[in-house]
């Protein structure tokens, strides 16, 4: 197996049909295809079903299509690593990261990165689910909250400050809890991969943490939010999900005399990536980009 072989396959892949890849090769259309049929001819399976309009990947073209990228990147790191512009952030940059925090706080940053680095190519896929940064073949992840055991390497970017807040008019039927332990008594709208849900609030001095429950438990901040607007009840979110509905006055602030801790804001990538200069550059920009902004 060629190592020319696999990029072929990746750019077919990525670009779904062997014209568009050619064309980003700079190679013929006749030569991609060919050299993507050998390729299913030397492994013995489909990797692509053609038809007249697009192509379609199999699931063992799946499979090897996340192993190639992990290859294509580790082989281009290295050259890199051996030249002399070992410093300069580049190339391709496949990173994941909550709805909420990207549409708010990534959206700009990714632009103002690339601006400053005219060698790096971005990929941002913006998702509420947790992915599997390995499995799905991504570079980096942005995570928010507390983080499972795992193998990846986690870097803390910023605190995102965190406030409990319900709509007035749940505020008007159901009263307005007095200290955290009163939140059981309470309709909480549960936020996050987190099961049992705990909320942390600073209470006698300590950092003690409260099992919350409730009828809704969605891993998206806006419709956390969106509840706590319609009167469903007590959410407990990082500030910029909240910031308009508590300036517009739909949201009011609860618990005002208890601290909630801080959401981690974390870089979390694979242990072979930990050499990558573009990751620590990226890391090092968000948290410089991010350091002392509103909700922070």
């Amino acid at each position: 197996m060629q190592l020319d072989d696999l990029k072929i396959f990746v750019a077919t892949v990525d670009a779904q049909n062997f014209t568009a890849a050619a064309r980003k090769l700079s190679l013929s259309k006749q030569f991609v295809s060919r050299r993507v049929m050998a390729l299913e001819a030397e492994l013995g399976v489909r990797l692509l079903v053609r038809n007249t309009r697009k192509l379609a990947i199999t699931d063992l073209g799946r499979e090897l299509y996340e192993r190639a990228r992990r290859i294509l990147t580790e082989v281009e790191e290295a050259a890199q690593a051996m030249s002399s512009q070992q410093a300069e952030p580049r190339g391709l940059l496949r990173v994941s990261a909550p709805m909420s925090f990207g549409m708010t706080h990534l959206s700009p940053l990714v632009t103002q990165f690339l601006k400053r680095n005219d060698a790096v190519r971005f990929e941002v896929v913006l998702s509420d689910r947790s992915v599997d940064v390995i499995g799905e073949g991504f570079d980096m992840a942005i995570r928010i909250g507390m983080l499972a055991d795992s193998t990846l390497i986690a870097q803390k970017i910023a605190d995102l400050r965190v406030v409990a807040c319900c709509s007035p008019g749940y505020r008007r039927r159901r009263g307005e809890p007095s200290s955290p332990s009163q939140l059981e008594k309470h309709e909480c709208l549960l936020y996050g991969h987190q099961r049992p849900v705990m909320w942390e609030f600073v209470t006698g001095g300590a950092r003690k943490s409260f099992e919350v429950a409730g009828r809704l438990h969605v891993n998206n901040g806006e419709l956390v939010r969106d509840a706590a607007v319609a009167g469903l009840g007590i959410a407990w979110l990082p500030e910029f999900i909240v910031a308009d509905a508590l300036r517009a006055g739909t949201l009011v602030t609860v618990l005002d005399d208890f601290e909630p801790s801080p959401f981690g804001l974390y870089a979390v990538y694979p242990q072979h990536r930990q050499g990558s200069g573009t990751i620590r550059a990226f890391t090092s920009f968000l948290r410089e980009a991010l350091a002392g902004k509103a909700g922070m």
